[in-house]
Protein backbone atom coordinates (compact mmCIF):
# COMPACT_ATOMS: atom_id res chain seq x y z
CA UNK A 1 0.00 0.00 0.00
CA UNK A 2 1.36 3.40 -1.00
CA UNK A 3 1.68 5.78 1.96
CA UNK A 4 3.59 8.73 0.48
CA UNK A 5 2.23 12.27 1.02
CA UNK A 6 -0.61 12.92 -1.43
CA UNK A 7 0.80 16.09 -2.94
CA UNK A 8 0.50 14.72 -6.49
CA UNK A 9 -3.29 14.95 -6.11
CA UNK A 10 -3.60 18.19 -4.20
CA UNK A 11 -1.34 20.15 -6.55
CA UNK A 12 -3.49 19.35 -9.60
CA UNK A 13 -6.95 20.48 -10.61
CA UNK A 14 -9.58 17.77 -10.40
CA UNK A 15 -11.81 16.77 -13.30
CA UNK A 16 -14.01 13.69 -13.79
CA UNK A 17 -11.26 12.11 -15.92
CA UNK A 18 -8.18 13.23 -13.95
CA UNK A 19 -7.94 9.73 -12.44
CA UNK A 20 -6.62 8.57 -15.81
CA UNK A 21 -3.31 10.31 -15.03
CA UNK A 22 -2.67 8.11 -11.97
CA UNK A 23 -1.62 4.50 -11.44
CA UNK A 24 -4.62 2.22 -11.10
CA UNK A 25 -5.20 -1.22 -9.64
CA UNK A 26 -7.95 -3.77 -10.24
CA UNK A 27 -8.75 -2.27 -13.64
CA UNK A 28 -9.79 -4.56 -16.52
CA UNK A 29 -7.96 -4.47 -19.84
CA UNK A 30 -10.36 -4.00 -22.74
CA UNK A 31 -9.16 -5.33 -26.08
CA UNK A 32 -11.28 -3.03 -28.22
CA UNK A 33 -10.46 0.62 -27.43
CA UNK A 34 -12.94 1.96 -30.00
CA UNK A 35 -15.81 -0.04 -28.55
CA UNK A 36 -14.89 1.13 -25.04
CA UNK A 37 -14.99 4.77 -26.18
CA UNK A 38 -18.38 4.26 -27.81
CA UNK A 39 -19.81 2.73 -24.64
CA UNK A 40 -18.38 5.52 -22.49
CA UNK A 41 -19.91 8.14 -24.81
CA UNK A 42 -23.29 6.42 -24.60
CA UNK A 43 -23.12 6.27 -20.80
CA UNK A 44 -22.28 9.97 -20.66
CA UNK A 45 -25.49 10.73 -22.55
CA UNK A 46 -27.71 8.81 -20.10
CA UNK A 47 -29.66 10.49 -17.27
CA UNK A 48 -28.15 10.39 -13.78
CA UNK A 49 -29.31 7.53 -11.57
CA UNK A 50 -29.45 9.69 -8.43
CA UNK A 51 -29.54 13.42 -7.76
CA UNK A 52 -27.20 15.77 -5.96
CA UNK A 53 -29.86 16.78 -3.44
CA UNK A 54 -30.33 13.16 -2.39
CA UNK A 55 -26.58 12.76 -1.84
CA UNK A 56 -26.55 15.94 0.25
CA UNK A 57 -29.40 14.56 2.36
CA UNK A 58 -27.44 11.38 2.99
CA UNK A 59 -24.43 13.44 4.04
CA UNK A 60 -26.63 15.06 6.70
CA UNK A 61 -27.71 11.61 7.91
CA UNK A 62 -24.06 10.53 8.08
CA UNK A 63 -23.31 13.61 10.16
CA UNK A 64 -25.90 12.51 12.73
CA UNK A 65 -24.55 8.95 12.77
CA UNK A 66 -21.00 10.19 13.33
CA UNK A 67 -22.23 12.02 16.44
CA UNK A 68 -24.05 8.98 17.84
CA UNK A 69 -27.48 10.49 17.14
CA UNK A 70 -28.29 8.01 14.35
CA UNK A 71 -26.97 4.64 13.17
CA UNK A 72 -25.94 3.52 9.69
CA UNK A 73 -27.29 0.20 8.43
CA UNK A 74 -25.60 -0.58 5.12
CA UNK A 75 -26.18 -3.95 3.52
CA UNK A 76 -26.82 -5.93 0.40
CA UNK A 77 -25.35 -8.36 -2.08
CA UNK A 78 -21.66 -9.09 -2.30
CA UNK A 79 -22.07 -8.63 -6.04
CA UNK A 80 -25.25 -8.12 -8.03
CA UNK A 81 -25.69 -10.37 -11.03
CA UNK A 82 -27.47 -10.14 -14.34
CA UNK A 83 -28.93 -13.66 -14.20
CA UNK A 84 -30.47 -13.26 -10.72
CA UNK A 85 -32.12 -9.93 -11.48
CA UNK A 86 -35.83 -9.96 -10.68
CA UNK A 87 -38.40 -8.06 -8.67
CA UNK A 88 -38.74 -10.70 -5.96
CA UNK A 89 -35.06 -10.58 -5.05
CA UNK A 90 -35.14 -6.77 -4.90
CA UNK A 91 -38.31 -6.83 -2.80
CA UNK A 92 -36.91 -9.34 -0.33
CA UNK A 93 -33.66 -7.42 0.06
CA UNK A 94 -35.63 -4.24 0.71
CA UNK A 95 -37.89 -6.00 3.21
CA UNK A 96 -35.11 -7.50 5.27
CA UNK A 97 -33.28 -4.14 5.49
CA UNK A 98 -36.53 -2.45 6.54
CA UNK A 99 -37.10 -5.17 9.14
CA UNK A 100 -33.59 -4.71 10.51
CA UNK A 101 -34.13 -0.95 10.57
CA UNK A 102 -37.34 -1.35 12.60
CA UNK A 103 -35.58 -3.60 15.11
CA UNK A 104 -32.67 -1.19 15.53
CA UNK A 105 -34.89 1.90 15.69
CA UNK A 106 -37.08 0.42 18.41
CA UNK A 107 -34.10 -0.66 20.51
CA UNK A 108 -31.83 2.32 20.02
CA UNK A 109 -34.50 5.02 19.94
CA UNK A 110 -32.53 6.71 17.19
CA UNK A 111 -32.96 7.09 13.41
CA UNK A 112 -31.52 4.29 11.29
CA UNK A 113 -29.89 5.41 8.06
CA UNK A 114 -30.73 2.67 5.54
CA UNK A 115 -28.25 2.29 2.67
CA UNK A 116 -28.39 -0.65 0.27
CA UNK A 117 -25.45 -2.26 -1.49
CA UNK A 118 -27.48 -2.42 -4.68
CA UNK A 119 -28.33 -0.72 -7.98
CA UNK A 120 -24.66 -0.63 -8.94
CA UNK A 121 -22.71 -3.28 -6.99
CA UNK A 122 -21.57 -5.14 -10.10
CA UNK A 123 -17.75 -5.01 -9.90
CA UNK A 124 -15.48 -6.85 -7.48
CA UNK A 125 -11.75 -6.60 -6.73
CA UNK A 126 -9.84 -9.87 -6.90
CA UNK A 127 -6.68 -11.11 -5.23
CA UNK A 128 -5.33 -12.49 -8.52
CA UNK A 129 -5.68 -11.34 -12.12
CA UNK A 130 -6.12 -14.91 -13.32
CA UNK A 131 -7.73 -18.14 -12.20
CA UNK A 132 -6.58 -21.71 -12.96
CA UNK A 133 -8.99 -24.66 -13.19
CA UNK A 134 -7.88 -28.08 -14.42
CA UNK A 135 -4.69 -26.57 -15.78
CA UNK A 136 -6.49 -23.88 -17.77
CA UNK A 137 -5.68 -20.25 -16.89
CA UNK A 138 -8.21 -17.50 -17.63
CA UNK A 139 -8.84 -13.94 -16.36
CA UNK A 140 -10.52 -13.84 -12.95
CA UNK A 141 -14.21 -13.06 -12.72
CA UNK A 142 -14.53 -9.38 -11.75
CA UNK A 143 -18.29 -8.97 -11.59
CA UNK A 144 -21.00 -8.95 -14.23
CA UNK A 145 -20.27 -5.35 -15.17
CA UNK A 146 -16.87 -6.48 -16.45
CA UNK A 147 -16.97 -10.15 -17.47
CA UNK A 148 -18.93 -13.37 -17.03
CA UNK A 149 -18.67 -15.93 -14.24
CA UNK A 150 -18.66 -18.88 -16.66
CA UNK A 151 -15.17 -20.36 -17.01
CA UNK A 152 -14.52 -20.01 -20.74
CA UNK A 153 -12.39 -17.55 -22.74
CA UNK A 154 -15.32 -15.59 -24.20
CA UNK A 155 -17.10 -15.07 -20.88
CA UNK A 156 -13.94 -14.07 -19.05
CA UNK A 157 -12.93 -11.48 -21.66
CA UNK A 158 -13.83 -7.98 -20.36
CA UNK A 159 -16.70 -6.55 -22.41
CA UNK A 160 -17.44 -2.79 -22.18
CA UNK A 161 -21.07 -3.29 -23.29
CA UNK A 162 -21.70 -4.89 -19.90
CA UNK A 163 -21.54 -1.38 -18.41
CA UNK A 164 -24.67 -0.45 -20.36
CA UNK A 165 -26.55 -3.46 -19.03
CA UNK A 166 -25.40 -2.63 -15.49
CA UNK A 167 -26.71 0.92 -15.89
CA UNK A 168 -30.13 -0.22 -17.10
CA UNK A 169 -30.45 -2.84 -14.37
CA UNK A 170 -29.47 -0.23 -11.78
CA UNK A 171 -32.11 2.16 -13.11
CA UNK A 172 -34.80 -0.52 -12.93
CA UNK A 173 -33.72 -1.51 -9.40
CA UNK A 174 -33.79 2.11 -8.24
CA UNK A 175 -37.22 2.61 -9.75
CA UNK A 176 -38.63 -0.34 -7.78
CA UNK A 177 -36.84 0.62 -4.56
CA UNK A 178 -38.25 4.16 -4.72
CA UNK A 179 -41.72 2.71 -5.27
CA UNK A 180 -41.33 0.42 -2.25
CA UNK A 181 -39.96 3.21 -0.04
CA UNK A 182 -42.68 5.73 -0.91
CA UNK A 183 -45.58 3.55 -2.04
CA UNK A 184 -46.64 1.79 1.14
CA UNK A 185 -44.33 -1.18 1.66
CA UNK A 186 -42.50 0.77 4.37
CA UNK A 187 -45.78 1.52 6.19
CA UNK A 188 -45.30 0.71 9.88
CA UNK A 189 -48.85 -0.64 9.93
CA UNK A 190 -47.61 -3.47 7.66
CA UNK A 191 -44.83 -4.65 9.98
CA UNK A 192 -46.30 -8.14 10.38
CA UNK A 193 -46.34 -8.65 6.63
CA UNK A 194 -42.66 -7.80 6.40
CA UNK A 195 -41.77 -11.11 8.04
CA UNK A 196 -40.49 -13.34 5.25
CA UNK A 197 -42.11 -16.77 5.29
CA UNK A 198 -38.93 -18.71 6.10
CA UNK A 199 -38.08 -16.34 8.97
CA UNK A 200 -41.39 -16.80 10.79
CA UNK A 201 -40.80 -20.29 12.07
CA UNK A 202 -37.71 -19.75 14.20
CA UNK A 203 -36.89 -18.05 17.50
CA UNK A 204 -35.84 -14.73 15.97
CA UNK A 205 -38.81 -14.69 13.62
CA UNK A 206 -41.05 -15.07 16.67
CA UNK A 207 -39.08 -12.34 18.44
CA UNK A 208 -39.69 -10.10 15.46
CA UNK A 209 -43.44 -10.83 15.64
CA UNK A 210 -43.41 -9.77 19.30
CA UNK A 211 -41.69 -6.52 18.30
CA UNK A 212 -44.26 -6.01 15.55
CA UNK A 213 -47.05 -6.42 18.10
CA UNK A 214 -45.49 -3.73 20.28
CA UNK A 215 -45.14 -1.37 17.30
CA UNK A 216 -48.78 -2.00 16.38
CA UNK A 217 -49.88 -1.19 19.93
CA UNK A 218 -47.85 2.02 19.86
CA UNK A 219 -49.39 3.02 16.53
CA UNK A 220 -52.84 2.35 17.98
CA UNK A 221 -52.10 4.73 20.85
CA UNK A 222 -50.78 7.37 18.43
CA UNK A 223 -53.86 7.01 16.24
CA UNK A 224 -56.08 7.58 19.25
CA UNK A 225 -54.11 10.78 19.83
CA UNK A 226 -54.78 11.91 16.25
CA UNK A 227 -51.44 10.88 14.70
CA UNK A 228 -51.87 8.55 11.73
CA UNK A 229 -50.47 7.74 8.29
CA UNK A 230 -52.78 10.26 6.64
CA UNK A 231 -51.48 13.29 8.51
CA UNK A 232 -47.98 11.94 9.27
CA UNK A 233 -46.42 10.54 6.06
CA UNK A 234 -43.24 9.45 7.83
CA UNK A 235 -45.21 6.55 9.31
CA UNK A 236 -45.73 5.01 5.87
CA UNK A 237 -42.60 6.09 4.01
CA UNK A 238 -38.88 5.68 4.53
CA UNK A 239 -35.63 7.11 3.24
CA UNK A 240 -33.58 4.50 1.40
CA UNK A 241 -30.24 5.22 -0.23
CA UNK A 242 -27.97 3.26 -2.57
CA UNK A 243 -24.24 2.62 -2.56
CA UNK A 244 -21.59 0.53 -4.26
CA UNK A 245 -17.85 0.18 -4.56
CA UNK A 246 -16.52 2.69 -7.10
CA UNK A 247 -14.20 0.16 -8.68
CA UNK A 248 -14.69 0.49 -12.44
CA UNK A 249 -13.81 4.15 -12.97
CA UNK A 250 -14.62 4.07 -16.70
CA UNK A 251 -18.25 3.64 -15.60
CA UNK A 252 -18.15 6.03 -12.64
CA UNK A 253 -16.57 8.87 -14.63
CA UNK A 254 -19.34 8.87 -17.22
CA UNK A 255 -22.04 9.21 -14.56
CA UNK A 256 -20.49 12.26 -12.91
CA UNK A 257 -22.71 15.32 -13.26
CA UNK A 258 -22.31 18.97 -12.27
CA UNK A 259 -25.02 20.14 -9.92
CA UNK A 260 -26.91 23.11 -11.38
CA UNK A 261 -27.51 24.63 -7.93
CA UNK A 262 -24.06 24.46 -6.34
CA UNK A 263 -21.79 23.93 -9.33
CA UNK A 264 -20.23 20.96 -7.51
CA UNK A 265 -19.56 17.60 -9.12
CA UNK A 266 -21.43 14.51 -7.92
CA UNK A 267 -21.05 10.85 -8.73
CA UNK A 268 -24.59 10.13 -9.89
CA UNK A 269 -24.33 6.34 -10.07
CA UNK A 270 -25.23 6.07 -6.35
CA UNK A 271 -25.85 8.24 -3.29
CA UNK A 272 -22.69 6.92 -1.60
CA UNK A 273 -19.54 5.53 -3.18
CA UNK A 274 -16.73 3.70 -1.45
CA UNK A 275 -13.36 2.23 -2.35
CA UNK A 276 -11.83 -0.92 -0.97
CA UNK A 277 -8.72 -1.96 0.89
CA UNK A 278 -7.01 -2.95 -2.36
CA UNK A 279 -7.56 0.38 -4.16
CA UNK A 280 -6.97 3.01 -1.47
CA UNK A 281 -3.36 3.83 -2.42
CA UNK A 282 -2.73 7.49 -1.67
CA UNK A 283 -1.04 8.14 -5.00
CA UNK A 284 -3.51 6.14 -7.06
CA UNK A 285 -6.51 6.63 -9.31
CA UNK A 286 -9.40 5.64 -7.07
CA UNK A 287 -8.66 8.20 -4.38
CA UNK A 288 -8.10 10.79 -7.11
CA UNK A 289 -11.57 10.11 -8.47
CA UNK A 290 -13.35 10.18 -5.10
CA UNK A 291 -11.70 13.39 -3.94
CA UNK A 292 -13.56 15.43 -6.55
CA UNK A 293 -17.14 14.20 -6.10
CA UNK A 294 -19.19 15.73 -3.30
CA UNK A 295 -21.12 12.60 -2.32
CA UNK A 296 -20.58 11.05 1.08
CA UNK A 297 -17.75 8.58 0.45
CA UNK A 298 -16.30 5.57 2.20
CA UNK A 299 -12.96 3.79 2.42
CA UNK A 300 -12.44 0.23 3.67
CA UNK A 301 -9.51 -0.11 6.09
CA UNK A 302 -7.92 -3.39 7.15
CA UNK A 303 -5.57 -4.48 9.95
CA UNK A 304 -2.43 -3.09 8.32
CA UNK A 305 -3.67 0.48 8.02
CA UNK A 306 -1.51 3.14 9.69
CA UNK A 307 -2.24 6.54 11.15
CA UNK A 308 -0.37 7.99 8.18
CA UNK A 309 -2.73 6.20 5.80
CA UNK A 310 -5.78 7.58 7.61
CA UNK A 311 -4.41 11.11 7.72
CA UNK A 312 -3.60 10.91 4.01
CA UNK A 313 -7.12 9.69 3.23
CA UNK A 314 -8.61 12.49 5.33
CA UNK A 315 -6.42 15.13 3.68
CA UNK A 316 -7.44 13.95 0.23
CA UNK A 317 -11.11 13.13 0.65
CA UNK A 318 -12.08 15.59 3.36
CA UNK A 319 -9.60 18.49 3.39
CA UNK A 320 -12.23 20.85 4.80
CA UNK A 321 -13.05 18.37 7.61
CA UNK A 322 -16.73 18.38 6.67
CA UNK A 323 -19.10 16.45 8.94
CA UNK A 324 -20.78 13.51 7.23
CA UNK A 325 -18.40 13.43 4.27
CA UNK A 326 -16.09 10.52 5.14
CA UNK A 327 -17.04 7.03 6.29
CA UNK A 328 -14.16 4.75 7.34
CA UNK A 329 -15.30 1.13 7.18
CA UNK A 330 -13.26 -1.10 9.49
CA UNK A 331 -12.66 -4.68 8.24
CA UNK A 332 -10.04 -6.31 10.42
CA UNK A 333 -11.34 -9.70 11.55
CA UNK A 334 -12.61 -10.92 14.91
CA UNK A 335 -9.18 -12.25 15.92
CA UNK A 336 -7.31 -9.04 15.09
CA UNK A 337 -9.57 -6.06 15.80
CA UNK A 338 -8.94 -6.04 19.58
CA UNK A 339 -5.21 -5.80 18.99
CA UNK A 340 -5.10 -3.34 16.09
CA UNK A 341 -8.10 -1.01 16.24
CA UNK A 342 -7.73 0.49 19.77
CA UNK A 343 -4.19 1.70 18.97
CA UNK A 344 -5.35 3.26 15.70
CA UNK A 345 -8.35 4.97 17.27
CA UNK A 346 -6.28 6.28 20.16
CA UNK A 347 -3.64 7.68 17.80
CA UNK A 348 -6.29 9.66 15.90
CA UNK A 349 -8.13 11.03 18.92
CA UNK A 350 -6.22 14.30 19.10
CA UNK A 351 -6.39 15.03 15.38
CA UNK A 352 -9.96 16.32 15.43
CA UNK A 353 -10.91 14.61 12.17
CA UNK A 354 -14.59 14.24 11.30
CA UNK A 355 -15.07 10.53 10.61
CA UNK A 356 -18.10 8.27 10.56
CA UNK A 357 -16.81 4.91 11.77
CA UNK A 358 -18.62 1.75 10.72
CA UNK A 359 -17.86 -1.95 11.00
CA UNK A 360 -17.58 -4.41 8.14
CA UNK A 361 -17.49 -7.70 10.09
CA UNK A 362 -17.70 -9.81 6.93
CA UNK A 363 -14.48 -9.49 4.93
CA UNK A 364 -12.00 -10.08 7.73
CA UNK A 365 -13.77 -13.30 8.72
CA UNK A 366 -13.83 -15.19 5.43
CA UNK A 367 -12.54 -18.76 5.64
CA UNK A 368 -12.47 -21.80 3.39
CA UNK A 369 -14.54 -24.74 4.60
CA UNK A 370 -13.30 -28.31 4.31
CA UNK A 371 -15.91 -28.77 1.58
CA UNK A 372 -14.12 -26.11 -0.50
CA UNK A 373 -16.76 -23.39 -0.11
CA UNK A 374 -15.77 -19.91 1.03
CA UNK A 375 -17.79 -19.12 4.14
CA UNK A 376 -18.05 -16.93 7.22
CA UNK A 377 -18.80 -18.00 10.77
CA UNK A 378 -21.76 -16.13 12.27
CA UNK A 379 -20.18 -16.02 15.73
CA UNK A 380 -17.05 -14.38 14.28
CA UNK A 381 -19.18 -11.74 12.54
CA UNK A 382 -20.99 -10.99 15.80
CA UNK A 383 -17.73 -11.00 17.76
CA UNK A 384 -16.17 -8.34 15.53
CA UNK A 385 -19.27 -6.13 15.81
CA UNK A 386 -19.21 -6.41 19.61
CA UNK A 387 -15.51 -5.56 19.74
CA UNK A 388 -16.07 -2.59 17.46
CA UNK A 389 -18.66 -1.14 19.85
CA UNK A 390 -16.61 -1.91 22.96
CA UNK A 391 -13.47 -0.28 21.56
CA UNK A 392 -15.34 2.91 20.63
CA UNK A 393 -16.94 3.03 24.08
CA UNK A 394 -13.53 2.66 25.74
CA UNK A 395 -12.06 5.45 23.61
CA UNK A 396 -15.03 7.80 24.03
CA UNK A 397 -15.94 7.79 20.33
CA UNK A 398 -19.01 6.67 18.40
CA UNK A 399 -19.61 3.35 16.69
CA UNK A 400 -21.63 4.77 13.82
CA UNK A 401 -22.81 1.81 11.76
CA UNK A 402 -22.44 -1.64 10.22
CA UNK A 403 -21.70 -2.69 6.65
CA UNK A 404 -22.98 -6.19 5.81
CA UNK A 405 -23.01 -8.56 2.87
CA UNK A 406 -26.46 -10.12 3.07
CA UNK A 407 -29.47 -11.21 1.07
CA UNK A 408 -33.21 -11.52 1.53
CA UNK A 409 -33.01 -15.10 0.24
CA UNK A 410 -32.82 -18.34 2.25
CA UNK A 411 -29.26 -19.18 1.22
CA UNK A 412 -26.74 -21.36 3.07
CA UNK A 413 -23.47 -19.48 2.69
CA UNK A 414 -22.47 -18.52 6.27
CA UNK A 415 -22.24 -21.18 8.99
CA UNK A 416 -23.83 -20.90 12.42
CA UNK A 417 -26.62 -18.72 13.73
CA UNK A 418 -29.93 -19.94 15.09
CA UNK A 419 -30.40 -22.15 12.02
CA UNK A 420 -27.16 -23.94 12.95
CA UNK A 421 -25.96 -24.11 9.36
CA UNK A 422 -22.95 -26.43 9.21
CA UNK A 423 -20.07 -26.68 6.78
CA UNK A 424 -21.67 -29.86 5.46
CA UNK A 425 -24.87 -27.93 4.80
CA UNK A 426 -23.30 -25.10 2.79
CA UNK A 427 -24.07 -26.83 -0.49
CA UNK A 428 -27.83 -26.87 0.13
CA UNK A 429 -28.34 -23.39 -1.34
CA UNK A 430 -24.95 -21.76 -1.93
CA UNK A 431 -25.85 -19.18 -4.56
CA UNK A 432 -23.55 -16.16 -4.27
CA UNK A 433 -21.89 -14.46 -7.24
CA UNK A 434 -18.71 -14.04 -5.22
CA UNK A 435 -18.47 -13.99 -1.41
CA UNK A 436 -20.73 -15.64 1.22
CA UNK A 437 -23.67 -13.58 2.52
CA UNK A 438 -25.81 -13.67 5.62
CA UNK A 439 -29.26 -15.00 4.77
CA UNK A 440 -32.41 -13.20 5.89
CA UNK A 441 -32.73 -15.18 9.14
CA UNK A 442 -29.10 -14.55 10.08
CA UNK A 443 -29.46 -10.86 9.21
CA UNK A 444 -32.54 -10.51 11.44
CA UNK A 445 -30.74 -12.38 14.21
CA UNK A 446 -27.73 -10.07 13.93
CA UNK A 447 -30.04 -7.04 14.01
CA UNK A 448 -31.51 -8.17 17.34
CA UNK A 449 -28.05 -8.73 18.78
CA UNK A 450 -26.88 -5.28 17.61
CA UNK A 451 -30.14 -3.85 18.98
CA UNK A 452 -29.18 -5.10 22.45
CA UNK A 453 -25.86 -3.26 22.12
CA UNK A 454 -27.61 -0.06 21.01
CA UNK A 455 -30.06 -0.38 23.89
CA UNK A 456 -27.23 -0.63 26.40
CA UNK A 457 -25.49 2.33 24.76
CA UNK A 458 -28.69 4.37 25.15
CA UNK A 459 -29.03 3.41 28.81
CA UNK A 460 -25.42 4.28 29.63
CA UNK A 461 -25.69 7.80 28.19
Amino acid sequence: MITNPPSSHQNKQWSPDSWRNFPIRQNPIYNNAKELQEVEAELASYPPLVFAGEARNLKERFKEASKGRAFLLQGGDCAEGFSQFNGINIRDMFKVIIQMGAILTFAGSCPIVKVGRLAGQFAKPRSSDTEVIDGIELPSYRGDMINGIEFDPLSRTPDPKRMLRAYHQSAATLNLIRAFAQGGMADLNEVHRWNLSFVKNNDFGKKYEELADRITQTLGFMKACGINTENTPILKETEFYTSHEALLLNYEEKLVRQDSLSGDWYGCSAHMLWIGERTRGLQEAHLEFLRGVKNPVGVKIGPNVTKGDIMGICNLLNPENEEGRLNLIVRMGADIIDEKFPKLLKSLKGEGREILWSSDPMHGNTIKASSGYKTRVFDSVLSEVKSFFEIHKAEGSHAGGVHLEMTGQDVTECVGGSQEITEAGLGCNYNTQCDPRLNATQAIELAFLIADILKNRKISK
